[in-house]
């Protein structure tokens, strides 16, 4: 993966970088697919453009929000999340990753997931953690092939269509010191 001075990062044609309040709509309606599609999250409820530039803006500099473009348009995007606000877990950090519905399977989640873990590294994290379905096996299968390792599962962790559903929980210890 190649940085640029920008701070942007590419990976083959996707190039992946900070999000900007312009990125909002795409932001939203990516998300949006993620909650409507049941396969990343317990959300269930759609968000607003106004909902999630209120998120953006609200964001410090230790939990960035990256977007994946491909020819000029975000068909993806990443953050670092607080994982626990006490101090001793300072060193940890949650993620979140979607991907436009038109843009899985193409590369896009590797080149986010790339660049969060560039931007975790520089910013002092230890370590990443996600929480997310074990059902989902393309993004259980990216995660692996990134190095992370599953920990354990939270059986019955939440409802989504009057069902229950399990959550894996996976991390990745940068270096070991």
């Amino acid at each position: 993966m190649a940085t640029s001075q920008s701070g942007d990062h590419r990976i083959s044609d996707v190039v992946v970088r900070r999000a900007t309040a312009g990125d909002v709509p795409a932001i939203t309606r990516i998300y949006n697919q993620g909650i409507a599609d049941r396969v990343a999250t317990l959300e269930t409820e759609e968000r607003t453009e106004e909902e999630r530039a209120g998120w953006l803006t609200a964001r410090d500099e230790r939990h960035p929000v990256m977007v994946a473009e491909r020819s000029g348009a975000v068909i993806g995007w990443g953050s670092l999340n607080v994982f626990n606000p006490r101090p001793a877990y300072a060193h940890v950090a949650d993620f979140s990753l979607y991907v436009a519905r038109e843009a899985r399977g193409t590369g896009v989640g590797t080149a986010l997931l790339a660049a969060l873990e560039v931007e975790a590294r520089s910013l002092g994290y230890h370590k990443l953690v996600l929480a997310g379905f074990p059902t989902n096996a393309a993004g259980v299968a990216l995660y692996r092939k990134m190095g992370f390792r599953e920990v354990g599962t939270y059986v019955e962790q939440g409802r989504l269509d009057g069902a229950w559903v399990d959550v894996v929980l996976m991390e990745k210890v940068f270096d070991r010191s």
